[in-house]
């Protein structure tokens, strides 16, 4: 009886100690980055051909689409890993949590109103406007959101440094949402997407834009000299084109898509601005990783 609970209490110890380590194998594994190297715990620094960490805070800034202008005023997050840079670009890698881009809607000036007037609207969309009116829900947030996987970023450093060429491009479609909208009110898709090609140097936009003046904004650097971080750097694109809003209203979108263009006026190329107010922070996959005792 004394051998058999032996063996029992061996067996116990035994499993203790391997749930023990197996709990201390995951915690390294785990381990993020601490300090300076915090902000790119979402970067996939221990993945293959990822040389580089990038991450982004929006705070401010604006996107003009055809005759609307909306403010940005919540933060938008872009983040992940890059490639070496082939002709000057990285290639991007998606975040570890698979939020690359933040979903940040953005109030849009004059709502719902502002984009179905109810004077030329068609009777069945005036009632259904209406009713949401009466219940005060006549607010339109637009979101940026990724129309292609995070591979299809670009993200031109040295372009971005030196406040020459394209910086960024980000493949997008933009949403308008409103429960009048429905979830599948967009402006661009994967198949036709909203391509910014965001520099800090000056634009050449078609007409009847102007060229426009980005700024790679304050240059330090952190973390022991191994993080490039860029304060107030503003991105700028003017010449980009966009489709026609599509989806807008759920079943009566063939009423709604209509109005909602008219509204917005001609988004053809030279007739749309994004101004990005953000910060930017560059390092190298090797300094994320040493930044953590516990990483290698």
């Amino acid at each position: 009886m004394h051998r058999w609970g032996t063996g029992i209490g061996l067996a116990a110890v035994a499993v203790s100690l391997s749930l023990l380590a197996a709990l201390g194998l995951a915690g390294a594994a785990m381990a993020l980055p601490v300090g300076d190297f915090e902000r790119f715990k979402q970067c996939p620094w221990t993945g293959a051909g990822v040389d580089r960490c990038f991450f982004s805070v929006t705070t401010s800034g604006l996107v003009v689409l055809g005759k609307k202008k909306v403010p940005i005023e919540k933060t938008i997050t872009l983040q992940g890993g890059l490639s070496e840079p082939v002709a000057d670009f990285s290639k991007f890698f998606a975040a570890t949590n698979g939020i690359t881009l933040s979903r940040s809607p953005q109030p849009v000036p004059g709502g719902l109103a502002g984009l179905l007037p109810e004077g030329s609207s068609p009777p069945l969309v005036k009632d259904l406007a209406k009713f949401f009116f009466e219940n005060s829900l006549t607010g339109v947030s637009m979101t940026l959101e990724l129309a292609k996987p995070a591979s299809a970023i670009r993200f031109g450093e040295a372009h971005l440094v030196e406040e020459e060429g394209v910086a960024l491009e980000l493949p997008l479609k933009i949403r308008l949402e409103n429960p009048f909208f429905g979830k599948r009110c967009y402006i661009g898709s994967e198949g036709s997407p909203v391509d910014l090609d965001l520099t800090t140097g000056a634009t050449s936009p078609p007409g009847p834009n102007k060229s426009i003046e980005g700024s790679a904004g304050t240059v330090e650097f952190l973390g022991g000299g191994q993080i490039l971080h860029l304060a107030n750097a503003e991105l700028v694109d003017n010449a980009w084109a966009a489709p026609k809003a599509s989806g807008c209203g759920g079943v009566i979108a063939f009423l709604v898509d209509p109005i909602v263009n008219a509204q917005l006026g001609s988004m053809a190329a030279g007739s749309n601005t994004a101004v990005l107010t953000s910060t930017i922070d560059t390092t190298t996959a090797a300094a994320v990783k040493l930044s953590n005792d516990d990483c290698c």
